[in-house]
Formats: C-alpha cells, sequence, structure tokens
C-alpha cells in the first residue's frame, strides 16, 4: 500500500511538472517596462502551430485567445496603475519565423523609454528595511512611491519649488531649482531627511 501511495505522488509530480514546461514552450518574448508605478514584467506566449495567444502583465494572465486562425496582428492591453496602453506586435518574418515588438502609448520600447527618461526622475532607496522606488513626473509634479500616487504639497521658494511628501516617518522634499543652463533646464533633487539621494539611471 505504501508504494501505491509513493507512484501517486510521483505521478503528481510529473503531471505538474510538465504542466508548467507545456506552458512555457510557448513563451516568445519577454519586457521590462519602468512606470511611474513600477517595472512591469510583460511576457508573451505564441502557439505558432494552434494560433494560441496569451499576455501576462506580472505573472498574471490578462489574455487568452486559443485557436486563432491569423498568426500575425496585434493584442492591445492595460499595464500598471495609469492603465497605459500596450500593443504586442506579431509580424512575420520568412517562412515560420516570427517578431514581436512592444508598443508603450503608441510609441516602440525604446522610444518610449528615451521619451520616458526626459520626462522623469527616478530615485531608489533603502528606508526602514524595504527598497523603496521615488519616481516624480515632471509634467504633472506627480510623484509615486513603490507603486503609490503620494500625497504632496508643494511650495515656492527663493531658487525654485519645493515638492514636499513622506514615506512613512521620513520626510522627503524634492527641490526644483533652474540649471542657469538652457539645454539642462531644471534640476530636480530628492532629499529625505536632510540627505540628499542619488537619482537612478533605470
Amino acid at each position: 500500500m505504501a508504494a501505491r501511495e509513493e507512484v501517486t505522488v510521483y505521478e503528481d509530480e510529473i503531471r505538474s511538472h510538465y504542466g508548467r514546461l507545456e506552458k512555457m514552450t510557448d513563451l516568445v518574448a519577454m519586457w521590462e517596462v519602468s512606470l511611474s508605478d513600477g517595472i512591469h514584467k510583460i511576457e508573451f506566449e505564441h502557439g505558432t502551430t494552434s494560433g494560441k495567444r496569451v499576455v501576462y502583465v506580472d505573472g498574471k494572465e490578462i489574455i487568452r485567445k486559443d485557436w486563432m486562425f491569423k498568426l500575425v496582428g496585434k493584442e492591445t492591453f492595460p499595464v500598471g496603475a495609469s492603465q497605459t496602453k500596450a500593443t504586442i506586435n506579431i509580424d512575420a518574418v520568412s517562412g515560420f519565423a516570427y517578431e514581436y515588438t512592444l508598443d508603450i502609448n503608441g510609441k516602440s520600447l525604446k522610444k518610449y523609454m528615451e521619451n520616458r527618461s526626459k520626462t522623469t526622475n527616478t530615485w531608489v532607496l533603502h528606508l526602514d528595511g524595504e527598497d523603496c522606488r521615488v519616481v516624480l513626473e515632471k509634467d504633472t509634479m506627480d510623484v509615486w512611491c513603490n507603486g503609490r500616487n503620494m500625497e504632496t504639497a508643494g511650495e515656492f521658494v527663493d531658487d525654485g519649488t519645493e515638492t514636499h511628501f513622506s514615506i512613512g516617518n521620513h520626510d522627503c522634499c524634492i527641490k526644483a531649482v533652474s540649471s542657469g543652463k538652457r539645454r539642462e533646464g531644471i534640476i530636480h533633487t530628492l532629499i529625505v531627511d536632510d540627505r540628499e539621494i542619488p537619482e537612478s539611471t533605470e
């Protein structure tokens, strides 16, 4: 009787192993997208024999289409708290080879990230035993921390502006000061508990 139980467990392990393996055989593309509310992982499965298309955002299945006759096309879906529009383009390269590209808000991922680096500032710091990712959206002056849009208070000071907010019990301030140079524009600096935090490059 004991041997039979061991075999059953073994069969269950094989079944679960092949279930995971089968799921991964059609995985053809993976991207990481930095948005204000965090870095999101997008995975795409494309079954070129069955026409299956599955999109995962942060490990959660958000689109599943089985048995599609047309193997090329697009899949559009929202990403993140701000429901940013993402589109996976499926193009035939030659024969049965396919190319997969990701567009964010109508721009290629590369162009979107280049533009984003001009419109946002990002800082990564360690507070109270956890990593904090702070993002400033320069066009709206919205401040995000670990996926949450922070409540802020802005004020004008002699040399520019200050945007105040709190992370836990820590006083935070983003100072905006003119660089004095047209090409550089305004310089944003994050100060946490009277300590300047270096900007992060994502």
